[in-house]
């Protein structure tokens, strides 16, 4: 394959936002709809809630845990194959599912087979096109993720019915087929090989640049932190709502609506991400804390009106911080070391989305309510909010055209690279 001097912004990587779209709609439209599952687990297998939510949350874990996992496949294999493997896995956890007969069952095959499955497909995906894109990266990665927003609108709404005619085994039988298709995305993905590659050393060489590079550190503590509460209105607002006395179709409605503020959050960051001049940790910065607010002030709405402006507002930040997050690291660590960096930042903050559910649903059985589960859940984003604001100005995105290289360069000049030992990996 020919090494291309820089990303060429358009071409076939319209293809590969094309396949992120509809893969990130098989991966994580289907886990912020779980919650339309989390009502019928409870009362299937009479177990607390803590205990049910461990479900969605070993999956998540998995997913980013498991990313190094599909990193390290996708720098030996190329994306393709991995991609192709991973939705063959997530479509066979989801059908062992419909056959459990205990909670154990589900967190080996939801949890872990189809979360192994997610892990390879997600991250692969991510870090192929953001070797496509430069100028226009947070728009790409803005396009890609609204098909997270453009499945959760039609998921919730979509289980619940299923749920009604088929019941939840029948409902896991249908969502397996659904996720089987993430075996076409990964067919599209076709990998780009960049002339900076070489400079950037072997796999031991970009992990010890990483280990020692300060702000990649806290930028992934950062995200770690804002893992924690980011999920906990998709497992748990359902629940929440039937509480307060909603019944459950009008609340995965409400779900719905969340999901197309979320969409349309996300294109209009990314949009934001390129037209405005000025770092882009900043925008990361400001959709984090707004987030966190929204999540913090959900107890206290409890007139149908607030409810749905606070699931409006949530939607729309939480939907906004996705696309600039994942632009914000390969200005970090630079584009050829895309696959590892991202591989490991999904791995540490897996910490963060395995444990906010379950301490989510602890806190419900505890109190009774879940008002302090996302005035805890607000808490987790606003202090990850306040580790971005300590990543450096270098962190640019503009419309005009920028070379890797200059920002690859600056940071060899901060942190040395590591012995020749290492490079030879």
């Amino acid at each position: 394959m020919a090494r291309r001097a820089e990303p060429p912004d358009g071409g076939w990587g319209w293809m590969v936002v094309l396949s992120a779209f509809f893969q990130s709609a098989l991966v994580f439209g289907v886990l912020r709809s779980f919650g339309v599952f989390f009502v019928e687990f409870v009362a299937a297998f009479e177990e607390q809630a803590a205990r049910v939510s461990w479900i969605a949350s070993i999956g998540i874990a998995m997913q980013q845990f498991g990313s190094p996992v599909g990193s390290a496949l996708s720098t030996k294999f190329g994306p393709r194959p991995v991609v192709m493997a991973g939705g063959i896995l997530a479509a066979l956890g989801m059908l062992l599912a419909s056959f459990a007969t205990s909670l154990t069952h589900l967190y080996l095959s939801i949890g872990l087979l189809s979360g192994c499955g997610w892990a390879l497909t997600f991250t692969p995906t991510l870090a192929c096109l953001s070797r496509y894109f430069s100028r226009r990266r947070s728009l790409a990665m803005g396009l890609a993720l609204t098909g997270v927003g453009l499945s959760s609108f039609a998921f919730a709404p979509f289980f619940q019915w299923l749920l009604s005619h088929y019941a939840w085994r029948g409902a896991l039988l249908l969502v397996s087929a659904l996720s089987f298709h993430l075996v076409a995305c990964g067919a599209l993905l076709r990998p780009l090989s960049l002339t900076e590659d070489p400079a950037m050393g072997g796999p031991g060489a970009q992990l010890a640049f990483l280990l020692h590079h300060g702000p990649f550190l806290r930028y992934t503590v950062a995200l770690t932190l804002i893992n924690t509460g980011y999920f906990i209105p998709y497992v748990h607002l359902v629940a929440h709502l039937q509480d307060l006395g909603w019944d459950p179709l009008p609340a995965a409605f409400l779900l719905s609506l969340a999901a197309i503020s979320d969409l349309i959050g996300r294109v209009v960051s990314g949009w934001l991400g390129d037209a405005v001049p000025g770092p882009v940790a900043r925008l990361l910065t400001l959709w984090t804390a707004l987030t966190g607010v929204s999540l913090a002030l959900f107890p206290v709405a409890q007139a149908p009106t607030a409810l749905v402006t606070l699931a409006l507002a949530y939607g729309f930040t939480s939907g906004a911080l996705t696309p600039v997050a994942f632009s914000v690291l390969p200005e970090l660590v630079g584009t050829g070391r895309i696959y590892c960096g991202l591989g490991l930042v999904q791995m540490v903050e897996s910490i963060g989305g395995l444990l906010g559910a379950p301490l989510s649903g602890y806190l419900r059985d505890v109190t009774g309510n879940y008002t302090a589960s996302f005035v805890v859940a607000g808490a987790f984003l606003l202090a990850g909010s306040g580790v971005l604001i300590t990543l450096p100005h270098f962190c640019f995105s503009s419309p005009t055209s920028k070379s890797q290289d200059l920002v690859t360069e600056a940071l060899d000049t901060k942190i040395p690279l590591p012995t020749e030992g290492l490079g030879e990996d």
